[in-house]
């Protein structure tokens, strides 16, 4: 125990340190909400594979889907590297920082509101992301809270409440810049951990090759004869897993918290470098952590929750709590330190969503043109340092709101994290992707896709979800495709001049 809360402490400590070190280039709003567009490769890529992976995938993800589809929900985690890290930032990476520089954009709201000429699209789009980041940041107290209650023997509703306030803390005081610092030494701990818990966990079983052929005589859930499908390449249920892959890879682009660390990198170079780090980083992590959750059937029946469900998220913490004490300590330093990082990313993009995109809403002049006149020096820092205060406070009101859900968290954490994706990436992603590439998007088509993201999702849930949030999730992006493309078909275009005039930042 001793070493667990002193490798903790010191953790904590170091994170807040970060925050006071970082707290002189958070005054203005850029330096505040994007680092002064000056983050290097290694943080950017760092930042974005911690926001990624948190509590929700080592606890809630690989432990459901590892049950349900043994080691072939590996695949997650490969989707993950190659579709939802390494394509990512090969398609998005370069036109995001490029356009949304020209467009002077510090937002995703921002982006539709200016690249579609329509401020009532930055608005709505700045209320869809405050509300449905709320359901995935409970979610990701709920991970982290479930392992220190285990490590530690901490009541669940302490761990939350401390976890909130530590996170607050080096968020409120460095902002975007140290963020990603902490991200840096969180990843470090993350790769470490990983590699030694899978380790620690295949060795109690005997080996590799033993815990494998353990799974491979293991019986299927409809058919008790039929042996082997835990331990094939596509497991018993491909279908349902190629949904989760697509949510969880897919969902990533479409992100307000991930595809805003394509604003803040310095320029192309580091583009490509943070593509390759951040693909090693996601093969190694997310790829580790759902093969581990793969083994979870070799650690008994999880226990039955008073609805008669199997209580999926106690699966990892089942399986890690008879290793030595030092795993654990590592363990729970590999969750907090995943978890921390994505509530800071989290926390940060919806304050600075709220207060940039609806009670600071600036008045924009049309994409490419030069607004006349300017405020006088004195008075636009005032506004810059008052901006920056509100979104400190609503980083506060975040948090409590989100605290309130984690403290009665409605459902399992991968259902949480399916409404959330499923609503954001719905409703984000194809007119963030096609207005990057397509001349042809039109303005109508975004409202139609936000209706289409935010509509299957809630109409789902309120129908008690007949169709799994995880799979409706993934409808709800693909589709946002389809709806897009078939409304700027027929809709009225953007006028060329001021197409012309976004568009000319890829020929620079």
């Amino acid at each position: 125990m001793i070493i667990k809360i002193l490798l903790t402490l010191i953790f904590l400590a170091v994170s807040v340190g970060v925050g006071v070190y970082s707290r002189k280039q958070a005054r203005s709003v850029d330096g505040f909400v994007l680092g002064g567009r000056a983050v290097g490769p290694w943080l950017t890529a760092f930042a974005f594979g911690t926001s990624y992976f948190s509590a929700v995938v080592f606890v809630g993800y690989a432990g459901q889907f590892g049950w349900k589809y043994g080691l072939s929900s590996t695949w997650i985690g490969v989707g993950n590297a190659v579709i939802g890290s390494l394509l990512a930032w090969i398609i998005l990476g370069r036109r995001t920082k490029l356009m949304t520089q020209h467009i002077d954009s510090r937002t995703m709201p921002d982006f539709f509101g200016t690249r579609y000429a329509d401020q009532g699209l930055r608005v709505v789009a700045s209320i869809i992301a405050f509300v449905f980041l709320i359901p995935y940041t409970a979610g990701v107290y709920k991970g982290i809270s479930t392992l220190f209650e285990m490590g530690f023997g901490i009541p669940y509703e302490y761990c939350v409440v401390i976890m909130a306030i530590l996170t607050a803390v080096y968020v409120i005081l460095g902002g975007y810049k140290a963020t990603a610092m902490n991200d840096f030494i969180q990843g470090v701990i993350m790769l470490f951990g990983i590699v030694t818990v899978i380790a620690a966990v295949i060795n109690s079983q005997g080996g590799l090759a033993t815990a494998i052929s353990k799974m491979a005589e293991l019986p299927s859930d409809t058919d008790p004869s039929a042996n082997g499908g835990f331990a094939s390449l596509f497991g018993p249920d491909p279908w349902n897993l190629l949904g989760v892959v697509i949510l969880t890879s897919l969902g990533t682009w479409g992100l307000p918290q991930m595809v805003g660390k394509f604003y803040s990198i310095t320029d192309e170079k580091a583009i490509h470098r943070g593509t390759v780090i951040s693909t090693l980083f996601a093969f190694i992590v997310a790829g580790g952590c759902y093969f581990l959750g793969g083994f979870g059937r070799l650690f008994g029946m999880p226990p039955i929750l008073p609805n008669g469900r199997l209580d999926f998220d106690s699966i990892v913490p089942s399986m890690l709590v008879t290793l030595p004490d030092f795993i654990i300590a590592l363990v729970v330093l590999l969750v907090l330190s995943a978890s921390m990082s994505t509530l800071a990313s989290l926390v940060l993009t919806s304050s600075s969503t709220m207060t940039l995109d609806l009670i600071y809403r600036d008045k924009k002049s049309e994409p490419g043109e030069v607004e006349e006149g300017s405020i006088d020096d004195i008075v636009a820092e005032k506004i810059e340092r008052r901006k920056v205060v509100v979104m400190r406070v609503l980083i506060v009101f975040f948090i409590v709101i989100s605290l309130m859900i984690a403290l009665n968290p409605p459902t399992f954490i991968a259902q949480l994290m399916g409404i959330s994706w499923g609503a954001l990436a719905g409703a984000f992603l194809a007119p963030f992707m096609l207005g990057l590439y397509w001349r042809n998007t039109t303005t109508a088509s975004v409202w139609a896709c936000f209706t289409w993201g935010v509509g299957i999702t809630v109409v789902n849930m309120l129908l008690g979800n007949p169709i799994n949030p995880i799979n409706c999730g993934a409808i709800a992006m693909v589709g946002g495709f389809v709806v897009v493309w078939l409304f700027s078909l027929f809709t009225k275009k953007m006028p060329q001049k001021v197409v012309d005039q976004i568009f000319e930042c890829y020929a620079k």
